[in-house]
C-alpha cells in the first residue's frame, strides 16, 4: 500500500492525492477490499456497484488481484447506453465483465439491459432489484462535466425520486466518450442512457470515488471548490460521511496543494 502525497477533507470528503495514476489505482483496490472484508464479518451477503470507464482501469485491475469471498458479493453497473449492440465493447456491462465480472465467481451481476423491449420497465426492474439488495458500497469516478454515472448537469437532481431513469447525455459528456478512446467520433456516441440516480448512488455506506488524469483536473476543482450544485454533480460528495476521493497529481493539477 503507498501512501499519499497529500491528504485532506473537504466538507465530509476526505481527499487523498498520489504521484501517479498506478498508485492510486492500487491505494483504491486496497481500501475498497479492506472495506468489503470488514462488512463480510457483519453481513452473508453485500452489494457493490461499479462504473465502467478507462478512468477506472487501475482500480479494477488491482481489485481483481484480490483474495475475496466474492460468492458474497452481488454486483451492479451504474448506467448504461441505449441502443448499442449487445456484443459492443462500449457496452458498460461488458467493459465491467471483461475487467472484473468474468473473472470471479460474483454471488450475481445484475446487467443493465440497454435493448430491453421496454426500457421503462429495465428502470423498474433494476429499482427492484436496488430495493431488494441496498447498495453497500459505491466504486465510482467523476466526469469531465462533473457527471456521476450518467447524472449530466442538466439532468442531475439531489433529491431525485427514482432510484433509475432514462436521461439524455450533454455534447461534453459524449465528447468524453471520444476522448477516451471508446467511440472514434461524437455521432457514434448513444444519446440516451439508462442510469442510476444520484440519490441511489450516494445511498451506500460507503463511497470510493477514483478519478485520475489532466482531462479531469476541472472537474475536480469545480467538485472540491464549488458551490455544491447540480451545475457540478458530483460536489454532492462533499456532504457524504464515508466518502473517499482519490486522485492523481494530473487530476490534482487545478487544486492550490
Amino acid at each position: 500500500m503507498v501512501n499519499p502525497v497529500k491528504e485532506f477533507k473537504v466538507d465530509e470528503l476526505l481527499v487523498k492525492v498520489y504521484r501517479t495514476r498506478d498508485e492510486m489505482g492500487m491505494s483504491s483496490a486496497y481500501d475498497v477490499s479492506k472495506k468489503i472484508r470488514e462488512l463480510l464479518t457483519m453481513k452473508d451477503i453485500i452489494n457493490i456497484v461499479f462504473a465502467a470507464a478507462p478512468s477506472q482501469n487501475e482500480f479494477l485491475a488491482y481489485l481483481s488481484k484480490e483474495d475475496l469471498e466474492w460468492n458474497r458479493i452481488n454486483a451492479f453497473h451504474m448506467d448504461e447506453y441505449i441502443g448499442l449492440p449487445s456484443d459492443a465493447p462500449q457496452s458498460f456491462g461488458n467493459f465491467l465483465k471483461e475487467r472484473l465480472f468474468s473473472k470471479k465467481q460474483f454471488n450475481n451481476v445484475f446487467y443493465i439491459n440497454g435493448n430491453a423491449p421496454s426500457l421503462e420497465e429495465e428502470c423498474a426492474r433494476l429499482t427492484r432489484l436496488l430495493e431488494e439488495n441496498p447498495l453497500d458500497i459505491t466504486c465510482m469516478g467523476i466526469g469531465e462535466n462533473g457527471h456521476i454515472a450518467f447524472n449530466d448537469p442538466h439532468v442531475a437532481d439531489f433529491d431525485d425520486p427514482k432510484k433509475v431513469k432514462i436521461v439524455d447525455l450533454d455534447e461534453r459528456c459524449r465528447q468524453q466518450q471520444v476522448n477516451d478512446g471508446c467511440f472514434k467520433t461524437i455521432e457514434e456516441v448513444p444519446r440516451y442512457a439508462i442510469t442510476m440516480t444520484i440519490p441511489t448512488l450516494i445511498s451506500s455506506e460507503y463511497i470510493f470515488c477514483i478519478v485520475p488524469a489532466k482531462q479531469k483536473a476541472e472537474a475536480v476543482r469545480n467538485t472540491l471548490m464549488g458551490p455544491i450544485s447540480e451545475s457540478c454533480p458530483a460536489s454532492i460528495l462533499r456532504r457524504c460521511k464515508n466518502a473517499i476521493l482519490y486522485l492523481d497529481l494530473d487530476s490534482a493539477s487545478e487544486l492550490d496543494l
